[in-house]
Formats: C-alpha cells, structure tokens, sequence
C-alpha cells in the first residue's frame, strides 16, 4: 500500500531503515551491499532526504553516518505510518495487549534495523505468559497483516542477556 505513494523503492527501503527505529545509524557502503542498489542511487536520495532534514548526519573517520532527525516535525508521522505499513499497530492491539502477564515486547530480527520483511519477530518479556494463548493472538493477527509472526518468550532474567547480542527495538511496556 505505502509503495503506491512512495513509488522510489529506494526512498522507500531508506524510510524504512532509519524511521522503524530511531536509533539505526548507516553509511553508504553500508546501504549500497544491504539494499543491493548502486551507490549513486542510494546517495541522491539520502542527499534528499539529509536536504529536506529528515536525515541528519556525522563523519566517523571517512564515513558519512547517517540516521533519521527525530525532532524533524514529521518523524511521529512518518514513524506512525511505517508502523502501520509493517503490521507492528495491528502486533500491538491483537496481541501485546491481550496478553495478560506480559511485561515488555520488544521487535527483533530484519524489522528492528529496518530490513523490510515478511516476517515480524517478536520477544516477548514475562514470568508467567500463557504461550497456549499467545499461538490463537498470532494466528489471527497473521491473517490482518498477511506477515508470518514469530515470537520468542523469554522471563526478566533471560531478557537481558539476550538483549545484549540482538538488534531489538522496545515496542510496548505494561504502565
């Protein structure tokens, strides 16, 4: 759907990358071998994006890095709507919050550094979480957002360790 209106796909997988997660941060080597485009390509439209100040960018060395301007006024928007697009809205209402015991969710895997993907791979953070439950929540929500869901439960305790060697973007905390 979100291609229709922004028919560049490499403006699109560049969105992608830097809107999902704030905090993903990319050079153009980098971009040019994960997307499989030209160089060229890929920095007129991250020249673009850096112009119209949804980018913005430091040098590290000879490598220009660069990440989304989370205090441009269209960040929440855009951010919003890549959400929307992914299925992590429909995620967050179907499952996160029918799930009783659960403390934290954090999205793992291609999606929380911005690869586009099929797949939405959840950790889901709780001591006493009914996986029984868990399974009937994912199989209607896969049907919404026609993306296989796969989940990985792991207590408070597991839950460090394991954040320690994987890319996760925090999505939904118990208040």
């Amino acid at each position: 759907m979100i291609e229709s209106l922004i028919t560049n796909k490499t403006r699109l997988k560049l969105l992608l990358k830097f809107f999902l997660n704030k905090e993903t941060t990319s050079y153009l080597r980098n971009l040019e071998q994960e997307f499989g485009e030209s160089s060229n390509a890929i920095r007129l439209e991250l020249n673009r994006l850096e112009q119209a100040d949804l980018l913005v960018s430091n040098f590290n060395g000879n490598r220009k890095y660069f990440r989304a301007n989370d205090n441009h006024p269209l960040y929440s928007e855009i951010n919003s709507i890549l959400q929307k697009t992914v299925g992590l809205d429909t995620v967050i209402d179907k499952i996160l919050k029918n799930v009783g015991d659960l403390n934290e969710a954090y999205l793992i895997g291609d999606l929380a550094i911005g690869k586009a993907s099929g797949i939405i791979d959840l950790l889901l953070v709780g001591d006493k979480i009914d996986t029984r439950f868990v399974v009937a929540l994912v199989s209607k929500a896969e049907k919404l957002v026609n993306k296989k869901i796969r989940y990985l439960v792991l207590s408070d305790k597991e839950k460090t360790a394991y954040l320690e060697k994987q890319n996760a973007l925090h999505i939904w905390s118990r208040e």
